[in-house]
């Protein structure tokens, strides 16, 4: 490749800036948002039906939960014997139990124990799980040590036979009972996750920049590390929830889980067992409820791990 020589005098011409497309391609929009995981995340789901759906039955749900009365003015306790295993009526549109409650009015008011239950241990194992994780995560060393062989003790334990073993040993049972009860047996596998996370999190650039800018450990895992790390989580505590309700209605089916007199779905599915065949009907609406719920928040948890992996959008 040869060089190019200048002779002394010789002139260079240089395009003026406003005729070239330079301007254009280096142009910045300030006036757009900045992009952001939490922004793409939203840009994507809001126009995928596998998030939507969900999202709205869960929304029903919620709202079938905490205004029952909205939905039916029945008693769901209330007792006819007389009309025990009678079909669909006016007023009536799903029939009676084998006891003469209807069997509408159970299913709405069995949705407020679930997604209760489900809820709260959510709540708990999230919070309990993810400082945890973040702890063990972040500071490595001999707390990541300590605090990993702590969670797989916990993580050995079977969540359902762990659940019976604990809430037979139990005098009253309740619903914050039930969920502290699988909240003890759930926690660990959000640890996991979460501590796999920050790991991933801590050695990016951003962090190492915060720490050169004099930000303190604790400051720079709450400001920057675990708004970047809470996404895996997030996916998780959404798929675990269904599993908590469907946990809890096992545990209500053995006659374990919530008293008698709370309404619940697995309760109902317990009852009705003895009907099973002769009248179907009486499991299939709860059953139906049930499955529609716990479907519910799997799918979403899918939606939100497609839309906050951001391998799985550039796919």
């Amino acid at each position: 490749m040869s060089e190019t020589t200048v002779r002394p005098g010789q002139e260079h011409y240089v395009a003026p800036l406003e005729e070239t497309p330079l301007a254009a391609v280096d142009a910045v929009d300030e006036s757009a948002p900045s992009a952001s995981l939490w922004g793409d995340a939203w840009k994507q789901l809001r126009r995928r039906p596998l998030f939507i759906v969900p999202s709205l039955i869960i929304l029903l749900l919620v709202v079938v939960a905490l205004f029952p009365s909205l939905f039916t003015s029945v008693n769901p306790r209330y007792q006819e014997l007389a009309r025990a295993l009678e079909g669909g009526s006016e007023g009536h549109p799903l029939g009676f139990t084998r006891l003469g409650t209807d069997v509408y009015a159970r299913v709405v008011h069995g949705a407020r124990a679930s997604i209760s239950v489900g809820l709260l241990t959510t709540a708990i194992v999230v919070v309990v799980g993810g400082t945890v994780g973040a702890l063990a995560g972040f500071f490595g060393g001999w707390l990541d040590a300590l605090l990993s062989r702590v969670v797989d003790m916990f993580f050995a334990l079977p969540l359902i036979l762990g659940a019976i073993v604990m809430l037979q040993a139990l005098q009253g049972r309740s619903v914050w009972t039930v969920a502290l009860t699988l909240s003890l047996f759930g926690w660990p596998q959000v640890a996991r996750i979460m501590r796999s996370s920050v790991l991933q999190v801590r050695g990016n650039e951003f962090v190492t920049a915060a720490k050169s800018l004099g930000l303190g450990r604790f400051a720079t895992l709450l400001r920057h590390v675990l708004p970047n790390a809470l996404g895996p989580v997030i996916v998780v505590a959404t798929i675990s929830l269904g599993t908590f309700i469907a946990a809890e209605a096992t545990l209500s089916f053995l006659g374990i889980g919530l008293p008698s007199n709370v309404v619940s779905w697995g309760g109902d599915i317990s009852n009705a067992v003895p009907s099973v065949r002769t009248d179907p009907w009486i499991l299939l609406w709860p059953s139906i409820a049930l499955s529609v719920t716990v479907l519910s928040f799997l799918m979403l948890g899918d939606a939100l791990r497609d839309a906050l992996d951001p391998k799985g959008r550039t796919r």
